[in-house]
């Protein structure tokens, strides 16, 4: 029933909380993300049952499948990421420059932190996204591959991301 709940849940950020948003490529990353965030949560929990006796089935191939559907999810947040990062370079340095003509000084100052936003973003997930292909299988990609000091490394520049966009935060710079 959660599972239903959960793509009910990543349909409704089609039709509703990314309804404003007015790039339908956008709005299908978010849904295609939300379905991967809600298909990893059942199969990561069925694989901690697995390895806690609690289930008689192979923990490997739930670890698995939860970890690639935390995979997609970050590669589609990085995807998500980079694209709003160039629409909004985009609109900043329109040939026209209607836009940024138009725009107030704070206005301005709130889509470059945006920018921000979105390269910090981007990088924690690509973080992630290095960390969670090392603990896939070994032979797929770089998996397995990885000294513990740089998986340590990837999860501080993750870690560090969210301190950024706080220390943004503090200096006055709106991250809507």
């Amino acid at each position: 029933m959660a599972l239903l709940n959960g793509l009910a849940s990543a349909l409704e950020s089609y039709r509703g909380r990314d309804r404003l948003e007015e790039d339908v490529f956008i709005r299908w990353l978010s849904v295609l993300s939300n379905m991967a965030d809600q298909l990893y949560y059942p199969c990561e929990h069925v694989a901690w049952a697995a390895d806690a006796k609690v289930l008689q089935v192979d923990s490997a191939r739930w670890w698995t499948l939860s970890t690639a559907f935390w995979s997609l999810s970050l590669l589609l947040g990085a995807v998500k990421s980079l694209w709003t990062m160039l629409k909004l370079r985009q609109k900043l340095r329109s040939p026209t420059g209607h836009f940024a003509s138009q725009l107030p000084r704070s206005k301005w100052r709130a889509v470059e932190a945006r920018i921000w936003s979105e390269a910090l973003t981007l990088l924690s997930n690509l973080a992630d996204l290095a960390n969670a292909v090392h603990w896939l299988p070994p032979g797929v990609l770089w998996a397995g591959c990885f000294p513990p000091w740089l998986v340590g490394l990837y999860t501080c520049v993750d870690h560090t991301q969210a301190w950024c966009l706080w220390r943004l935060g503090l200096l006055g710079l709106e991250l809507t």
